[in-house]
């Protein structure tokens, strides 16, 4: 069966020739494709306005992004053959970049699986499916994975707040196999127990794993201030650099709960302390207490998820890193980072330097971050480049 044509507006191919694969609603020509007739997630065929081919891909009538580019080959439209190619691609570049199995395997757009997220626990596999098209094709898509991977369990985390934009159920499955409650996560000789089942994203951030690395090239000092710390992936790291003290705020007493066990596993239990709490109040709290530390991280949660937030999103980041500074002795480490997409990299640079000089400080820029080669960017999709870590040391005013 062929799928249904839909056809652009007269010039809005040329972000799709560039390389982008989504396609806005306010792009389509409604008059010969009549959009109400299309069901969410129906396999479509993208034309130009004078009927140039463009690609196969898929399309949600009641969603912003009204449909997808998926494949610009012809002879690819959305199959199992495709699902198996784009997995068995995505698998090699990551068994070129790591030696044990823990990292994101498929990264949507980037991995040309736009609505698709994997991430991988050894031989568990939790699967994010963010769009209708392809929930559509959920179950090629997790036939395909157990053939490229043969998982012994596999995790459907499909309770991300993206999917109701598209119309979808939140929900948490079990699709293959059991999945425990704990499972364990290496990192640079270090142990997690994660919930594969809960806790954020699909229960740990692979995203910083580079970032958390580069920690040991600048020193952490004595003392260190771990922001929004989750499972204690950056405490850990400080710790075990040499950190006397490392101090974690959370506002989640079961993420502080599984931190304090992660520490205990890895033998560094008596370098941490945990404050449960909203970050800025906390932050308050150390600093009117005049606690100052030798390195203080920042790595919260998106402050900006829609181009509307930015306004108070800025201000959210500018708050945080300034109460992060005032926090720092002279000379001390700043890692700070935004996981908004909607914030490019120098106008968060510039917000961060903006809280500096509030609080009477200069910073200088030591190096900077993005997420690791496991999340690849797409070059023609700026919103994949969503991760910023930022490395400065505090200065004296100047």
């Amino acid at each position: 069966m062929t799928p249904q044509p839909i056809v652009l507006r007269k010039d809005q191919e040329r972000r799709l020739l560039a390389g982008h694969c989504w396609i806005y609603s306010n792009e389509i020509d409604t008059q010969r494709t009549p959009l109400k007739q299309l069901a969410p997630g129906q396999a479509v065929e993208i034309l130009s306005n004078r009927e140039r081919w463009l690609g196969h891909g898929y399309v949600n009538p009641h969603s912003l992004i009204c449909a997808r580019l998926v494949s610009r080959e012809r002879e690819q439209p959305l199959t199992p053959a495709l699902w198996i190619r784009r997995l068995r691609d995505a698998l090699a570049l990551r068994e070129r970049l790591y030696e044990q199995p823990f990292y994101r395997l498929a990264f949507g757009e980037s991995d040309g699986l736009p609505g698709l997220v994997v991430d991988r626990y050894g031989d568990l596999l939790a699967v994010q499916i963010t769009t209708a098209g392809m929930e559509r094709e959920r179950a090629d898509l997790l036939a395909a994975l157990e053939q490229v991977l043969r998982p012994r369990a596999l995790v459907l985390r499909n309770d991300t707040s993206v999917r109701a934009l598209e119309g979808l159920d939140q929900q948490v499955e079990v699709a293959l196999g059991e999945a425990p409650e704990r499972l364990e996560v290496c990192e640079q000789g270090l142990s997690f127990a994660i919930s594969p089942l809960g806790g954020q994203k699909t229960g740990w951030f692979f995203d910083q794993a580079e970032n958390r690395t580069r920690l040991a090239r600048f020193g952490v000092g004595r003392r260190v201030l771990d922001v929004c710390s989750y499972v204690g992936a950056w405490a850990l790291r400080a710790a075990a650099l040499g950190a006397e003290r490392v101090t974690c705020v959370d506002s989640s007493a079961s993420a502080l709960e599984q931190l304090q066990e992660n520490a205990a596993r890895n033998g560094l239990a008596d370098r941490i302390e945990v404050r449960q709490g909203d970050a800025f109040e906390v932050l308050r709290e150390l600093r009117e207490a005049g606690e100052r530390f030798d390195t203080v991280l920042l790595d919260p949660p998106a402050f900006i998820k829609r181009r509307k937030d930015e306004k108070d999103g800025i201000q959210a980041y500018q708050r945080l890193n300034r109460l992060g500074i005032e926090l720092l002795e002279p000379g001390g480490l700043l890692v700070t980072s935004s996981c908004s997409f909607h914030m490019g990299r120098e106008p968060f640079l510039r917000t961060v330097q903006q809280a500096a000089r509030k609080s009477g400080h200069s910073l200088q820029l030591l190096e900077t971050g993005q997420q690791g080669p496991d999340h690849p960017v797409h070059p023609a999709i700026p919103e994949t480049a969503y991760l910023k870590t930022f490395f400065l040391r505090l200065l004296p005013a100047f």
